[in-house]
């Protein structure tokens, strides 16, 4: 598998050029907020999102402002919704870094958020990027009713295949297709290609959170057993509802029990954990997800050779066979 690194060298010099107009995005004379916004530069992650922007505009063009300014829309408003997320959530750790409210408290993680989103229209409308901020803001949409359906479902535990498939697809893929959608349109390729580049990212998108779902069966590397995360939170993931769909009503009696009143118990949770491997239910997962790692690929198949492709093909595998 190619590493993050790798995967970045044909747009290297694109990603290096982002990183301080991204910061400029976020710039405000608030001293307050200016170091807010640096703390949050700082913590960045892999950056998959501007690479899948810098990568999609490279297939479809030449990169030029108007796709550092989608970059930029896509990272101010993802970082809006994570800050929004650890105050709704009541995180205080994200990615090994405290959070915003951690730090800061609940009141200036909000307006924070908020001011960021502001940021995302103002770019926008400054620059008449109107189609950017169409993508941008069916994103953000889209994410909020996925987590609104998520905790309408899990009150009661009744989420099946096709309402899993929905909300994945809203909360996780909505993000991604708009990363390759922005990109596409940031180098003026017509509407047709843009939604073909945004299912791309759709299809990725849902097969990056399948094999998220699968981290919760997977042996930490620090205890050496699963973490079974998900299920102390009650999320029904996929291997999960594949093992109720296929259980004796007892069984399904139980392990929903379980999942409601006793999933702070870890003997319970590990009992959980157990029978969803029995039940075949980490098999289908991956063969659903490596179904939608399938029709990502064949997407970029039509596409001429280039580095730029290669690099993109070398994503969807990392996607695919990350470790955490």
């Amino acid at each position: 598998m190619a590493s993050i690194d790798h995967i970045k060298k044909p747009i290297a010099g694109e990603m290096a050029a982002f990183e301080p107009k991204f910061k400029e995005a976020m710039k405000s004379k608030v001293a307050l907020l200016d170091r807010i916004t640096h703390y949050i530069v700082r913590r960045k992650g892999k950056q998959l999102r501007p690479m899948l922007v810098f990568l999609t505009a490279k297939m479809h063009g030449e990169v030029n402002e108007s796709t550092y300014r989608g970059a930029s829309l896509i990272e101010l408003m993802h970082t809006a919704t994570l800050v929004h997320d650890d105050v709704v959530d009541d995180a205080n750790m994200r990615r090994g870094f405290f959070s915003i409210n951690a730090l800061w408290k609940n009141k200036i993680a909000v307006l924070v958020g908020d001011y960021l989103l502001s940021k995302v229209l103002l770019l926008a409308v400054d620059n008449d990027e109107s189609q950017l901020l169409q993508i941008v803001s069916t994103a953000v949409r889209e994410m909020s009713e996925g987590e609104l359906l998520q905790i309408e479902k899990a009150r009661r535990l009744d989420i099946n295949e096709d309402v899993y498939f929905e909300i994945i697809r809203q909360k996780t893929a909505s993000l991604i297709a708009s990363c390759c959608g922005v990109g596409t349109a940031s180098v003026g390729a017509d509407a047709d290609t843009v939604k073909r580049m945004r299912q791309f990212g759709e299809w990725l998108g849902i097969a990056f959170q399948i094999k998220d779902d699968l981290f919760d069966y997977e042996a930490s590397n620090k205890t050496g057993k699963p973490t079974g995360i998900d299920i102390k939170e009650q999320k029904m993931t996929l291997p999960l509802i594949y093992a109720l769909n296929n259980a004796s009503s007892s069984d399904k009696k139980r392990i929903i029990r379980i999942v409601k009143k006793h999933h702070d118990n870890p003997k319970k949770v590990a009992e959980v954990i157990a029978y969803v491997q029995q039940s075949g239910g980490i098999e289908y997962a991956t063969q659903r997800m490596n179904e939608y790692k399938e029709k990502a690929l064949e997407i970029l198949a039509s596409y001429p050779e280039s580095e730029y492709k290669t690099a993109m093909t070398e994503l969807v595998d990392y996607v695919i066979e990350r470790v955490k």
